[in-house]
C-alpha cells in the first residue's frame, strides 16, 4: 500500500483503499461494497462506493505501480507476457460493455461483461498486471448509452487483439523485460497483433485454428493439411512444464514457415504443433523469434500460457475479480485495479515463502493457503454486535426501498 500511496490526493481515500484491499483478501463469502464496508467497520457502503466512483485517485498510475512491483519481486528470469480475456455473467443491460456474447467462463453465449487481461510470468511466479474493458460495437456506436455508463467520449471500438496489443506495448514501454508473448486463438489469428510484436522484436507463441493458412517454401495451405504430411520422425516427446500431477508430456513437431509481406521484419517463423499422446488431439501455434530458437524454447512458452488461467482462477476465487457489482466504466477499472493489487500481494508472498524449501513431507505454500493464513493470523474482522445489527438494518432498509421502487415502476407499466 505504501507503493501506491502517492496515487491518492487525500488521506481518506488512501486509508479506505487499504481497507478495501483487506476486504478483497478476506474470507468474505461474497465480495462487494456492502460486504467489504461491513468488514471494514463502516455503517453503510457509501464510502466504499465513493472510492470506486467519485474519489480522486489515479487507477492507471496504480496499475503501473502494480506492474513495476511485479517485475521487482518476480524477477526477470525467462520472463514473458500472456494475454487472454475473461467474462463476468451479468444481469440487465446498464453495466458498461455488457451484452449477450460468448464467454469462456460460462462456456456459452451469455449476457456478460468481458475484460482483456495481461499476466507477467517468470520461473518464480506470475500475476495479472494490466486490464482493459471490452465494449462491443453495440456500445461504442451508442453515445447516449456510453454517457450513461461513464464511458469516455473518445472511446472507439477496439477488438480484443487490439486491446491486447495496447497492453503489451504499454508493458514493453514501461520497461517490462519480456522476450515472449503467448495467447490463444483469438490473438494468434490476428495479423495486426503479430505485426506489432514483430516490429518490436518480441517473440511469440500464439495459438491458431486448424484452418489457419500458413506459407511455406512449397506454397500456402491450411495448418492441418500441412501437419498431415509430416513423417513420424518429425514428432518429439517433450514436457510442456510441470502440472499438479507431474510433467505434461506431449508429442511436438515444428515446420518452418515464411512471411509473404514485403516489409516483414527479419526473424524466424514456425508452425508449432502439439499432439496429445493419449487422444491424438492436435493444437496449433504460430511462432516468431527475432533470433533462431530451439524447439524446447517454443514448447516452454506454449506450456506457460496456462499461467493466465491460473491467475484468473486465483484472482476470482481469492480476491473477488468477478464479484463486483459496479456499472460504470470508472468503477470497473478501479475495482479491477484494486483486485490486481490484492492479487499481487498474494503472488509476492507466495514467491517469498517458496524461497525456502518446504519441510519434509509438505508441499510448498500455495497462494490459496497463504490467503487463508493471512486471514487467520492477521486480519481481524469487526465483531461488535451493535455494528453488525446496524449493517443488517441498513441492508434491509435499502432492499425495502428498492423493492418498493420496482413494484411502483411495474404498476405504472400495467395496461
Amino acid at each position: 500500500m505504501a507503493r501506491v500511496a502517492g496515487r491518492f490526493a487525500r488521506v481518506e481515500p488512501r486509508r479506505r483503499a487499504r481497507l478495501f484491499v483487506e476486504g478483497l483478501l478476506s474470507d468474505l463469502p461474497r465480495k462487494n461494497c456492502w460486504t467489504i464496508a461491513e468488514q471494514a467497520g463502516d455503517a453503510t457502503p457509501d464510502g466504499m462506493q465513493h472510492l470506486l466512483s467519485r474519489a480522486v485517485w489515479d487507477a492507471d498510475k496504480m496499475r503501473d505501480d502494480v506492474r513495476d512491483v511485479a517485475v521487482e519481486h518476480l524477477g526477470d528470469t525467462d520472463a514473458m507476457l500472456v494475454v487472454d480475456e475473461t467474462g463476468d455473467v451479468k444481469k440487465g443491460s446498464c453495466s458498461a460493455g455488457v451484452q449477450r456474447q460468448y464467454t469462456g467462463t460460462a462456456g456459452r453465449i451469455e449476457n456478460a461483461q468481458v475484460g482483456v487481461f495481461l499476466t507477467y510470468t517468470t520461473t518464480a511466479g506470475h500475476t495479472l498486471i494490466d486490464r482493459e474493458l471490452y465494449p462491443p460495437r453495440s456500445w461504442t456506436g451508442d453515445t447516449a448509452r456510453c454517457a450513461a455508463a461513464g464511458i469516455p467520449e473518445d472511446t472507439t471500438f477496439a477488438t480484443k487483439p487490439a486491446l491486447a496489443s495496447r497492453m503489451i506495448l504499454r508493458a514493453l514501454d514501461g520497461g517490462v523485460p519480456a522476450r515472449w508473448v503467448a495467447g490463444d486463438e483469438v490473438y494468434g489469428g490476428n495479423p495486426a497483433l503479430r505485426g506489432d510484436l514483430e516490429q518490436r522484436g518480441v517473440g511469440y507463441v500464439l495459438a491458431v485454428a486448424c484452418d489457419h493458412r500458413v506459407s511455406t517454401a512449397a506454397g500456402t495451405c491450411r495448418s492441418d493439411e500441412l501437419v498431415a504430411r509430416l513423417p513420424k520422425r518429425a514428432w518429439q516427446r517433450l514436457s510442456a512444464g510441470k502440472g499438479a500431477k507431474g510433467h505434461r508430456f506431449y508429442d511436438w513437431a515444428w515446420i518452418t514457415i515464411t512471411d509473404t509481406g514485403d516489409d516483414a521484419p527479419d526473424g524466424h517463423r514456425w508452425l508449432l504443433v502439439r499432439r496429445n499422446r493419449r487422444t491424438g488431439e492436435l493444437a496449433y501455434y504460430r511462432c516468431y523469434a527475432p533470433q533462431r530458437a530451439p524447439l524446447t524454447a517454443l514448447v516452454r512458452v506454449a506450456g506457460r500460457r496456462w499461467s493466465i488461467e491460473e491467475s484468473f482462477q486465483t484472482s476470482k476465487g481469492q480476491t473477488g475479480l468477478d464479484e463486483h457489482q459496479v456499472r460504470t466504466w470508472t468503477s470497473w477499472y478501479r475495482w479491477t485495479t484494486l483486485v490486481l493489487l490484492a492479487h499481487l500481494f498474494l503472488a509476492i508472498t507466495t514467491v517469498t515463502a517458496r524461497a525456502s524449501p518446504a519441510p519434509v513431507g509438505l508441499i510448498p505454500l500455495t497462494l490459496n493457503e497463504i490467503r487463508h493464513l493471512y486471514n487467520a493470523l492477521v486480519l481481524t474482522p469487526t465483531t461488535n454486535i451493535r455494528h453488525v445489527l446496524s449493517c443488517s438494518y441498513w441492508r434491509r432498509r435499502h432492499q425495502y426501498r428498492a423493492q418498493q421502487a420496482h413494484y411502483q415502476r411495474q404498476s405504472l407499466q400495467q395496461p
